[in-house]
């Protein structure tokens, strides 16, 4: 599935208010499945030393697939195709790593 047809299917199933019109919905979305991926991995963390079972690890899968649902979403609210968001953030990471910024804090490195 290319990053084009996901945004197209994932749009489908899109229902919330003045969808089209609404970046705040997909971004609040966005934050609480990242949220719930961290808890996963905190509990991997707490219960089972660190060691990512086969369960949980389709647990997580399904947390980071919430997470691509919103960020197709937020980003469609905004004008940008997820091709757009992958292209540009591979053209930033390169730079970094050219410039052997990849280590550090902050978006302007």
């Amino acid at each position: 599935m290319t990053f084009e047809e996901y945004q197209t299917e994932a749009r489908k199933t899109a229902v919330y208010p003045n969808k089209d019109s609404n970046f705040i919905y997909p971004t609040l979305g966005l934050a609480g499945e990242a949220g719930e991926v961290a808890e996963k991995i905190k509990k991997v963390l707490r219960d089972n030393a660190g060691v990512v079972s086969e369960e949980k690890k389709t647990e997580i899968t399904k947390e980071l697939g919430d997470v691509l649902w919103y960020v197709a979403n937020l980003s469609k609210e905004l004008g940008i195709t997820l091709e757009e968001v992958a292209t540009k953030n591979i053209e930033k990471l390169k730079s970094r790593q050219e410039r052997n910024e990849l280590h550090g804090s902050g978006d302007n490195r």
